[in-house]
């Protein structure tokens, strides 16, 4: 099976961990230290948090500005839509801003939020169809 891994820079990592602990997300302790934190999504899908100057190390060229231009979209999946909206409240509430309005299309229900770094994250439900 693959494994996914987004490596996003960010400027406080406690507090980012702080801000995704809050919103329900654990950490993997033998992929984390003071300089990265890797935040367990779903068994084969992690987001590594890396302050800024350990993500300088992968690129070649400036670190986007996140709160300046979107560089990324990252959607996870919700189990219902109340769980889309309790995720957004505590996205807000732990310093998380708002992004585009909830989207609701019937089958599809979202909301996004950025981060304390200005990535975007987007939360989304999808009605299964009935058997």
């Amino acid at each position: 099976m693959r494994k996914i891994f987004v490596n996003l820079p960010v400027k406080d990592l406690p507090e980012s961990r702080r801000f995704f602990q809050a919103l329900g997300f654990a950490f993997n302790p033998d992929f984390s230290n003071d300089e990265a934190a890797c935040m367990v999504v779903a068994d084969n899908i992690f987001v590594m948090l890396l302050v800024e100057r350990r993500f300088r190390d992968f690129l070649t060229g400036p670190i986007s500005d996140a709160t300046q231009a979107t560089e990324v979209l990252v959607c996870v999946s919700a189990e219902s839509r109340q769980q889309v909206d309790g995720m957004l409240a505590t996205a807000l509430a732990a310093g998380g801003k708002p992004w585009q309005p909830v989207m609701d299309h019937g089958f599809m229900y979202g909301c996004s939020f950025q981060d304390l770094d200005g990535h975007v994250w987007e939360v989304m439900f999808l009605e299964q169809p009935a058997a």
